[in-house]
């Protein structure tokens, strides 16, 4: 069976498969359907790519520079195990044909390294540390891909979306945290057509197990099993015991998010009620018992009954960036939070918890008024059209601040979306007040459910 995450089956001609891909990617462009020679993972990788309306020509933007890249890659988890990474692809990364680089959950690239040849390259199209290479920024690449589809993957030379990243070909393996099972980010190599072989493929997966190893043997054990529970920005949680991950359908992420959320426990009727609303049937109970017998099977004695229950301590990526939050670190919050709550969740009790972390974060970054603060939320999907961020953005920055045109050009562009003033051209300044003043204190912002 040929591996799927592989570019090119053995023996494959790389001149013909370029050009046979190639092909597709100008059919696809034009609107006609991914034609057979492209992978189902490039395929799919593709179609989202043009449903977030990837440029073809564009470099991915710079989320990050200067000290705010120094000060937030130290902090970073992946930080601990670059000297690991060094030593297993140090070699290749000075070897004049690749580059070593380390991303965070995000995309953002906070590491690139390599022959400074080939780095200089590399800059032209921004593949440098604090540039953002997720899917939805810079198409289909490894470590963007790589990341959204939480597997191990190579993209060969023209199965990148964007043509500028087409001379390249990459590797790329996610990285986890062992005792939560949360994406950190991931390793990846770039490099020339050679990198499609599969010795790259394998080296990236074995480096990516490595780090998680060496960061699994940082933390003492404790008694009975680590148990965490990660469900933002993922429709589907994953649960983690002891580093084993389990990926739950989505009413038992539901169901294990609403027990971690009230340890008390929840009888029958609270449950079904947090799950199906007022409006909940007769035969709701019933599925609910069907679904907490499937559950049971899954993670055995975790799940308590009468009242329903976790029966021991769960760690949930939800209460990490509530705490962060409570006790005032909007910037520690917002690193911990990768996006809403099971986002397509309508479950009224999932619903709630996701409204009051967001509102919270959302109100804690307007506060804080710091602008690395304000980009990062304004950049997100939850946040691209939050005018009273984006405003709050370009007040912040001061008034011949090198960056400050993106920003300008959002709120130009958002309140004449929403029927409001323009900006005064020449310092980019607000015509008739913010939004706070012109209407909802929020036009636009908010998750997209």
């Amino acid at each position: 069976m040929v591996n799927p995450w592989l570019a090119m089956a053995s023996g494959t001609d790389p001149a013909e498969r370029t050009r046979a891909v190639r092909r597709a990617h100008e059919a696809f462009l034009t609107g006609e359907a991914v034609g057979p020679a492209v992978r189902p993972v490039v395929a799919e990788s593709w179609r989202r790519s043009a449903d977030a309306r990837v440029t073809q020509e564009g470099s991915a933007p710079i989320d990050l520079a200067d000290d705010a890249l120094d000060t937030y890659r130290a902090d970073h988890p992946l930080a601990r195990v670059m000297p690991l990474f060094r030593e297993l692809l140090g070699t290749i990364a000075y070897d004049g044909a690749h580059l070593l680089a380390v991303c965070d959950e995000q995309g953002r690239l906070l590491w690139v390294e390599g022959h400074a040849g080939v780095r200089n390259r590399a800059e032209r199209m921004n593949f440098v540390a604090g540039a953002r290479w997720d899917e939805r920024h810079a198409g289909t690449n490894a470590p963007g891909t790589a990341l959204t589809v939480d597997h191990a993957v190579q993209i060969f030379a023209t199965e990148h979306f964007n043509r500028t990243v087409q001379p390249w070909t990459c590797a790329a393996a996610p990285v986890h945290d062992p005792h939560t099972g949360r994406l950190l980010g991931a390793v990846d190599i770039t490099g020339g057509d050679h990198l499609a072989a599969p010795h790259s493929l394998a080296l990236v997966q074995a480096t990516a197990r490595a780090a998680e190893a060496q960061l699994l043997a940082e933390a003492p054990r404790t008694r009975g099993p680590r148990i965490s529970l990660t469900a933002l920005g993922r429709d589907e949680a994953l649960l983690a015991v002891d580093g084993r991950r389990l990926r739950l359908g989505r009413r038992h992420s539901e169901i294990m998010v609403l027990l971690a959320g009230h340890p008390e426990g929840l009888s029958g009727d609270q449950l079904t009620l947090e799950l199906y609303g007022p409006r909940a049937d007769d035969r709701s109970p019933v599925t609910l018992r069907a679904e907490l017998s499937r559950l049971r099977r899954l993670v055995g004695p975790l799940l308590g009954s009468r009242p329903y229950r976790l029966c021991g301590p769960v760690r949930t990526d939800l209460a990490d960036a509530a705490e962060a939050l409570a006790s005032g670190d909007a910037y520690t919050a917002l690193r911990a939070y990768p996006g809403p709550l099971l986002p397509l969740s309508e479950a009224p009790g999932v619903c709630r918890m996701r409204q009051v972390l967001e509102d919270g974060l959302r109100r804690a970054v307007l506060s804080h008024g710091d602008p690395e603060l304000l980009r990062r939320w304004a950049q997100t999907p939850w946040g691209e059209e939050d005018l009273e961020v984006a405003e709050a953005l370009l007040t912040a920055l001061p008034a011949h601040a090198p960056g400050r045109a993106v920003p300008a050009a959002r709120v130009r562009r958002l309140r004449e979306l929403y029927g409001l003033g323009g900006l005064d051209h020449e310092d980019g300044a607000l015509q008739g007040g913010g939004a706070h003043h012109g209407g909802s204190a929020r036009q636009g912002g908010g998750a997209r459910r």
